[in-house]
Order: C-alpha cells, then sequence, then structure tokens
C-alpha cells in the first residue's frame, strides 16, 4: 500500500537535502501551504510547474438521494477544489 506523504515527510526531506533545521523546515513548509491556502480562498487557481495545478471550481444546486433512505436532498451549491497534474508528472508517474 503506498506511502501517504505528511507535513513531518516533507519538514524531514527539506531539513536533510537542503541543511534547514527542523525548526527551520517546518515554517517554511508552512508558508508554502498557508500562500497556497490563501491563493485557493481568494478564488486563485495554483499552478507548480512539472507538478500540476490546483483549481477551484463552482458546484451547483442539484438533488442527491440520502443512500440509506433513498429520500431525495438538495445539495447547496459550494466551491471545490480540484487538481490537474502537469503532463511531465504523469510522464513520470507511467515510467515508474
Amino acid at each position: 500500500m503506498p506511502k501517504t506523504i505528511t507535513r513531518v515527510d516533507l519538514l524531514e526531506q527539506i531539513n536533510k537535502e537542503v541543511g534547514l533545521s527542523r525548526h527551520e523546515s517546518g515554517q517554511l513548509v508552512e508558508q508554502i501551504l498557508e500562500e497556497m491556502s490563501n491563493a485557493m480562498i481568494k478564488g486563485n487557481a495554483v499552478k507548480i510547474f512539472s507538478f500540476g495545478s490546483f483549481l477551484i471550481r463552482d458546484k451547483k444546486e442539484r438533488i442527491g438521494r440520502n443512500p440509506r433512505t433513498g429520500d431525495e436532498v438538495t445539495i447547496a451549491p459550494r466551491k471545490v477544489i480540484s487538481f490537474r497534474a502537469s503532463n511531465i508528472l504523469k510522464q513520470m508517474m507511467n515510467e515508474k
């Protein structure tokens, strides 16, 4: 089963590869994630070259069903985040 990468994994990799302290590495990871989050909250896409794009989409109100009872339920409109992998990332994944 594939491993889930966590914030701690990212900061440890930065600590190892770049040589920043664990504290500085943690601050860097937090700053990057905060900047990405703030951009998406404002409705902006986040594009990372050779990795992919995080896009904000609006979903309209729709009718769904409660799986237990089968009753119709109105699902409110909302924003969702979708990820589109870059062609470079797709190619790297298929080579492995």
